[in-house]
């Protein structure tokens, strides 16, 4: 059995991971070549990607994160971590499973201890049967919910979604909103624009440079690992959601937005409609799932959550695994923090 770290890879490799990807359960275009290359091409992102393979070269598991920065500089050093979305992708017919997983993770620990603060794993499903390996590996698991869409059918997807939510979503598009994809990168950067509004004055959380959207666009547009859907009222821009996916497989709501205030009193929801038309798209596109991308923690009060359940779906804990890397510098970056969302305040 053999583990490594890939920066390049071979266009047979490509072809065997993105075949590995497509017929496993957890495969995910979180896990891709796709995603890999996202992230390369994001300004203050690093990709890192290891494989394990047996001595036939078979592949056994695949694991990508990314090494994330605010900035260059000491910012840069005390805001860096590293996020896995989803979690490594391991094959499902070995008796080793659990040393896969192992030997996947104490080499992204390897790589990564000293470039970022902390390892994050963001589950997308069950991921329990490793718990004794995070364990030993010093991660700590925290609860976190997260709500799938059923979408194997519009029938079935209707009957989740409340009156009141489905009375929005036809409501905006009797009210002249539409429904598009972009037609230049000037309305990605009109999305973007209005996704900076809500992150800087209410969400209060890091959003990506617009590199990352921009190359997403590029890359879906050629590759069709995804679509970023638009809502456009009277030729402007006043909401969308960027929504990536790999054929047959879950669609995911990674960044959406609305100036809903802005439009409620006209009868127009864009970020309902953006939502609707990210599900809509899994439907039509036959992938059997939606993905919201968290909900926020169990018994804590969250709008967001209350936005979302009423699209239908069920609700699962598949939690977080963290790893402190550095404890002293994480616990100055979290000071430093914490004091600059104070003054920001005041």
């Amino acid at each position: 059995m053999k583990t490594e770290c890939l920066n390049s890879f071979s266009e047979s490799f490509i072809e065997q991971w993105d075949a590995f990807l497509a017929v496993h359960a957890q495969g995910s275009v979180m896990q891709s070549h796709f995603a890999f290359r996202l992230f390369a091409a994001t300004k203050n992102f690093a990709p890192v990607f290891l494989r394990c393979t047996d001595s036939s070269g078979r592949l056994l598991g695949v694991l990508l994160g990314v090494v994330i920065r605010e900035s260059g500089g000491l910012l840069g050093k005390l805001s860096a971590r590293t996020v896995v979305y989803g979690g490594p992708v391991i094959v499902d017919d070995s008796p080793e499973r659990n040393t896969v997983f192992r030997q996947l993770c104490q080499a992204l620990i390897s790589e990564v201890r000293h470039q970022s603060l902390f390892i994050q794993f963001r589950a997308s499903y069950d991921m329990s049967e490793f718990n004794s390996e995070f364990d030993r590996l010093h991660f700590e698991r925290t609860p976190r919910m997260n709500l799938l869409v059923d979408t194997s059918s519009l029938a079935l997807v209707k009957q989740g979604i409340s009156a009141s939510r489905w009375r929005q979503i036809k409501q905006s598009l009797r009210k002249g909103a539409e429904i598009i994809e972009p037609q230049d990168l000037e309305q990605v950067r009109d999305f973007y624009n209005i996704l900076y509004q809500l992150y800087r004055y209410k969400v209060k959380k890091p959003l990506p440079d617009f590199s990352f959207f921009e190359a997403f666009w590029q890359l879906s547009k050629v590759e069709g690992y995804g679509k970023i859907f638009l809502i456009r009222y009277q030729n402007q821009i006043i909401g969308g959601i960027m929504s990536p996916c790999s054929s047959g497989k879950t669609v995911y709501e990674w960044y959406v937005c609305g100036m809903d205030a802005e439009y409620k009193m006209l009868g127009i929801y864009p970020s309902v409609l953006a939502t609707w038309a990210a599900i809509e798209f899994a439907i039509s596109s036959g992938c059997p799932q939606f993905d919201f991308m968290g909900v926020g923690k169990p018994d804590v009060p969250y709008g967001v959550r209350d936005f979302k359940m009423r699209f239908g779906g069920e609700t699962v804990n598949y939690g977080r695994y963290v790893r402190i890397n550095n404890r002293f510098l994480y616990s100055i970056a979290e000071l430093g923090f914490n004091l600059l969302s104070l003054f920001k305040k005041i």
